[in-house]
């Protein structure tokens, strides 16, 4: 009943008068995810002209690294994630590629600038960050738009009216919204990298699902990390599930789309395999395993991804302990219906 006088409550607010609370809202919201934002960018451009002041002019590549790797360390300990020795380099690159301080742009995020760093040509550099943040590029459109050299495309340009539509068709616009999930943003804050900001709940259940299946399946699969975040030049790719198999002794990685499955995801794949095999594997582990699973409502797909120089003799070893395609079809697929048909049900 309760429920019910709700919603007629609700229908005598005009859409009018709902807009103005609306908006007030929202404004509030994107001001508080700008202050946060740019609160970080300020704060890792006074830590980039930190490390550079007590360096003091000093060249030595060993002097330097010495002074980032002793700075990672301890702040790790005392502000949790966020400030590895990558990061922290970034932050000195930061402040060398934008020694102003008021120059800088409010609207852009430390992904942002990370980026914008390794330009090299100052004007160019300053160009894309005002460029970017007066047609809010999100990351993606403004690594987009280096890479095509989209500025030296519209200089030389006698219309540049089709020059400067690309970026509308490639990505929308970024929104305020996103800063507050930004990894970057969330390690500054001290907060939970949670999977809940990034994947629906149909998503998550079916991961559940899948480890919860793989662990039961009692084939020498232990639990090694979920939504295992690896980091390229400032873009974020998470890994749904992570696994180390010691009868196989290698890692098993899984990822699953909820969407049809592309050649875009199994090179994905590989980049993570690839990843893993030069960065994590321990003495005596085989090469890691990647699985790409691909969900609807029709179909079940399932690829494996082996590493590019892997001998069939050694992959016809792994199969033994794997699930094979068509379990994992099966589990996919019926979970896939149950957690549809209660979704449906709830609405």
């Amino acid at each position: 009943m309760g429920e019910l006088t709700q919603r007629g409550d609700a229908s005598i607010v005009s859409e009018g008068f709902y807009q103005e609370v609306s908006s007030i809202l929202s404004a509030a919201r994107n001001k508080a995810y700008a202050a946060v934002n740019f609160a970080m960018v300020e704060a890792y451009w006074e830590i980039g002209r930190s490390i550079v002041e007590q360096q003091g002019g000093e060249d030595r590549a060993e002097y330097g690294e010495a002074l980032i790797s002793g700075l990672s360390e301890r702040l790790t300990l005392d502000f949790g994630k966020g400030f590895d020795p990558s990061n922290l380099r970034y932050m000195r690159l930061f402040y060398q590629a934008f020694p102003i301080r008021d120059a800088l742009r409010h609207e852009l995020s430390w992904t942002h600038y990370r980026r914008l760093s390794r330009i090299s040509d100052p004007d160019a550099r300053m160009w894309y960050m005002n460029e970017c943040a007066d047609a809010k590029w999100s990351t993606r459109q403004l690594e987009r738009q280096i890479n095509t050299m989209f500025r030296e495309r519209l200089l030389a340009s006698k219309d540049k009216e089709p020059v400067s539509s690309e970026i509308a068709k490639s990505e929308s616009a970024a929104r305020p919204a996103d800063i507050i999930r930004d990894p970057y943003v969330l390690e500054f804050l001290d907060l939970s990298d949670s999977a809940a900001f990034r994947e629906s709940d149909l998503e998550q259940a079916l991961i559940s699902h899948l480890q919860k299946f793989l662990l039961e399946l009692g084939r020498g699969f232990t639990f090694e990390a979920r939504q295992k975040r690896i980091t390229f030049d400032g873009r974020h790719f998470y890994i749904d599930l992570v696994f180390y198999n010691y009868l196989m002794r290698c890692f098993v990685l899984i990822d699953l789309k909820t969407g049809d499955l592309t050649h875009q995801d199994l090179g994905q794949m590989q980049m993570y395999v690839n990843y893993y095999t030069r960065e994590l594997m321990n003495e005596g582990d085989n090469p890691p395993i990647g699985i790409v699973l691909c969900a609807d409502k029709s179909d079940s797909i399932v690829e494996y991804t082996l590493p590019e120089d892997n001998e069939q003799i050694f992959a016809a070893k792994y199969l033994p302990y794997l699930p094979s395609k068509e379990e994992l079809m099966r589990e996919l697929s019926t979970e896939y219906r149950i957690l549809s048909e209660a979704a449906r049900k709830s609405d």
